[in-house]
């Protein structure tokens, strides 16, 4: 099985028959350059949070000030992982992630785990949240507060949005591409517009808000681990450059550099965010409010106020493509091993995008729209540092047991054990915090041991599931006309 999914990502020969099969050697290209990596990781963290909740890390820091060291912190926490990361998608240049750098450190069973929480939780849940966030924005200027939209238009709308982006994403690199860099470009320019009316606010000499409030309440010793916990949510996506490192064009050079452009850039802009909002909410203002950014903008928008809606409907988005984008070459990464069925391994022909990964992942996300995601959020964050934890546990065990290897970027040890010691804080966190949570996201974890030895190690599968999975994938010619339906994709949509 893994050879033959393997073949769909060697070099290309020739012919019209490429992409479809084992016979082919059609491989993803290198279309990423090195803004379009800035995209990927800035159009990925920046979601709804910094709009909708930092009263979140505000709450649990126990004060302006604390909070404010806490988002940094968090930026410098994120910006110090993305650079062992860097160390491993340089050393091991290839489509998956994590996923892949715990296969080559560990093995099967652990690095199937991985895929196995990011395949049925972790990028399910985490696009239907951003799809949904997306669809409620959205509706908000036509159902303004008090009202809500009604929960059909959210779900058909997040359904939608889910539907679009991926008909994108399987259609052209290149489009998809360009959507991410605009919707980028989108929503920093609604944040800089926050920061810019915050500092006009102060410049006019309204400074009591900010002077009266900053230094008040006290930071407590269990607060503060929280509000970090709550602070690296805002944060997720840091590493989702290294999941398309196979057609990031001149990757020794462009990883590192993104990541010193965008996680410097995410941290400034979220600091100086949460200080244009502290300068005009009080914090109880800033504690009370659900969607912060609408109420900074009541008070010093005027009738721009309307277009914050906007604005965090662009910024999810956005968000949405670059998750989607990620994900489906995660599941690409896990079919070519064996871990998930062939077909997933599949490049169009002519796309050069991995399709059937692509729909794969939005039909799941389809699913989480109608599962009580807020439930599972709970314990998403747990599957996610665990996951994390254990790439950057390979890159030290790599370094032990093959030194050898190349490596065009080579951190300081001190910083992937500083983050490993981070990672498994914030594992063991909701372990004390959040039992229940937690206890379901460790059996879910391990629910995927008996898929393991059933699905992968076991070699005698009935004939009759083999033939009609062949039948599926190899004699539908539905490959070979993507185009046609992609455009009805389009239609419906």
């Amino acid at each position: 099985m893994a050879d033959k999914t393997r073949s769909t990502t060697q070099p290309s020969t020739g012919g019209e028959e490429q992409g479809l099969g084992e016979e082919s050697g059609v491989s993803l290209k290198r279309k990423v350059t090195l803004l379009h990596g800035v995209s990927i990781i800035v159009g990925s963290i920046i979601g709804s949070g910094i709009f909708v909740s930092p009263g979140g890390v505000l709450g649990y820091a126990g004060s302006p000030l604390a909070a404010l060291l806490v988002w940094a912190g968090c930026g410098i926490f994120c910006t110090v992982g993305a650079l062992a990361f860097a160390e491993l998608g340089t050393m091991l240049p290839s489509t998956g992630g994590e996923y892949s750098y715990i296969h080559t450190a560990f093995g099967g069973l652990p690095a199937f785990l991985t895929l196995w929480v990011n395949v049925v939780l972790i990028r399910p849940a985490t696009q239907a949240v951003v799809a949904l966030t997306f669809a409620e924005y959205s509706l908000a200027l036509a159902f303004p507060a008090p009202c809500h939209a009604p929960r059909l238009a959210v779900f058909l709308l997040a359904s939608c949005g889910l539907c679009l982006l991926t008909a994108i994403n399987c259609w052209s690199v290149q489009l998809s591409l360009r959507i991410q860099t605009v919707f980028t470009a989108a929503k920093l320019l609604a944040l800089f517009t926050i920061i810019a009316a915050g500092g006009v606010h102060l410049a006019m000499g309204n400074t009591q808000v900010l002077t009266e409030h900053m230094l008040a309440g006290r930071p407590s010793a269990d607060g503060v681990p929280l509000a970090f916990y709550s602070g690296l949510f805002a944060y997720g996506g840091w590493n989702y450059l290294n999941f398309v490192t196979e057609e990031l064009k001149d990757p020794y050079r462009n990883l590192p550099r993104a990541i010193s452009v965008a996680l410097p850039l995410v941290t400034t802009v979220y600091v100086l965010a949460n200080v244009a909002y502290l300068a005009v909410l009080p914090p109880a203002a800033l504690l009370a409010s659900t969607a912060v950014a609408v109420a900074f903008a009541r008070e010093v928008l005027g009738p721009l106020q309307y277009w914050v809606p906007v604005f965090v409907a662009l910024s999810t988005f956005g968000s949405l493509n670059g998750i989607l984008f990620t994900s489906g070459r995660l599941f690409l990464a896990g079919a070519r091993e064996g871990h998930l069925p062939p077909a997933l391994a599949y490049i169009h022909l002519k796309a050069k995008t991995p399709v059937p990964a692509l729909l794969v992942t939005c039909l799941l996300s389809m699913v989480m729209l109608e599962v009580n995601i807020f439930f599972l959020i709970n314990f998403l964050s747990f599957a996610l540092w665990l996951t994390i934890g254990g790439a950057v546990a390979a890159l030290l065990w790599l370094r032990y047991t093959q030194p050898h290897l190349p490596r065009p970027i080579k951190v300081h040890l001190a910083l992937p054990v500083l983050v490993l010691i981070g990672c498994v804080y914030l594992v063991v966190v909701p372990v004390v915090q959040e039992p229940g949570s937690t206890g379901l996201g460790v059996l879910m974890t391990l629910a995927g041991i008996p898929v393991y030895v059933l699905g992968v190690k076991c070699h005698w599968k009935p004939g009759y599931i083999t033939s009609l999975l062949g039948k599926l994938w190899h004699i539908s010619p539905v490959w070979l006309y993507f185009e046609e339906w992609c455009v009805c994709v389009f239609v419906c949509v």
